[in-house]
């Protein structure tokens, strides 16, 4: 069993001892441990060019065309049975190579594309070209988010941001930590408490592995969402709430001063991280072409003058 951590904060920093130490857990269940911080590493941004689907959808494998140090990271992760991730939050969320990385590794391992492209590949006669089985790994996670503001809502979108990294492969969240106050903590090392709760994290993730999601405890504040465990909720003047991370909706009562939001379990089974969630948003995104394709045939004859005006936009603006 092999348990990698990531750390995208600075090298010795707060977040690199933080995931070293649930490393430390996880080694302690037996799990050999690999760690990587991304500081030094070369992680662009996507460019939406959709080299990575369009090649896939012709047989070969989702690779990015970007030459950098994303394949590297990309490589390791599909290699991993769990991961620890750890990111520092400067402004409300993880630093932004973070995201860079999530934006480029989500769309190419999503795993309804993958399952819908493995049926075609195997209809085709194409048995020799199987899709990379470890896109259907199961794997488990669990995340650190680091911020030194003492006041809580200032790293509010830690977690939940956190949680997009593990979504489009089907990455079972085991727990999670916010380590906020680490401006007052001064370094991790002198919070016992803390460094025993991110050797936990470690433990509890390793030991889930190979588990069903179901005799999965989760590790850590419970939250309202009973996927993701975030308390955040998209109100849209209804009871009908939903959680945007999931992207399940759920029924908010108030009893006084107490707020209650239920979810249904047709609605956890749809969440984003799971297969029929994923396989929404796949079968929308893949119906895009039928809709569009019409309205730009229309307007093929007038859309060059349409546009135009923005092509001279910086003759028109001096």
């Amino acid at each position: 069993m092999k348990v990698l951590g990531i750390s995208f904060g600075r090298k010795m920093g707060n977040t690199d001892i933080l995931v070293k130490e649930a490393l430390f857990g996880a080694k302690s269940k037996g799990a050999e441990v690999e760690f990587v911080n991304t500081v030094s590493m070369n992680i662009g941004r996507c460019i939406g060019c959709g080299a990575c689907s369009s090649g896939f959808r012709q047989g070969k494998d989702a690779k990015c065309i970007i030459k950098d140090d994303y394949h590297e990271l990309e490589q390791k992760v599909l290699d991993a049975d769990a991961i620890i991730v750890g990111a520092p939050v400067y402004v409300l969320q993880p630093v932004g190579q973070f995201k860079d990385f999530v934006d480029r590794f989500g769309p190419m391992h999503d795993m309804a594309a993958m399952k819908a492209e493995q049926d075609k590949r195997m209809e085709r006669g194409e048995t020799d070209n199987p899709v990379d089985p470890r896109y259907f790994k199961k794997r488990y996670v669990g995340y650190i988010s680091v911020g030194g503001a003492t006041t809580k809502n200032w790293v509010s979108m830690g977690l939940p941001t956190l949680h997009l990294f593990g979504i489009s492969s089907g990455m079972k969240a085991v727990g999670e930590i916010d380590a906020y106050k680490m401006g007052e903590t001064g370094n991790p090392v002198l919070d016992e408490a803390l460094i025993a709760n991110a050797n936990t994290l470690g433990v509890k993730v390793t030991e889930a592995v190979g588990k069903p999601d179901e005799e999965i405890e989760w590790y850590g504040e419970e939250g309202t969402c009973p996927v993701c465990h975030q308390n955040l909720i998209t109100l849209n003047g209804t009871t009908t709430v939903e959680c945007p991370v999931c992207g399940i909706e759920g029924k908010l009562s108030v009893d006084g001063d107490k707020v209650n939001v239920t979810f249904s379990k047709e609605q956890q089974a749809r969440a984003r991280g799971t297969y029929e969630g994923l396989l929404e948003h796949y079968l929308e995104i893949t119906g895009f072409g039928a809709i569009a394709g019409p309205k730009l045939q229309a307007a093929k004859d007038r859309l060059p003058a349409l546009l135009q005006r923005y092509k001279d936009f910086d003759k028109l603006t001096k």
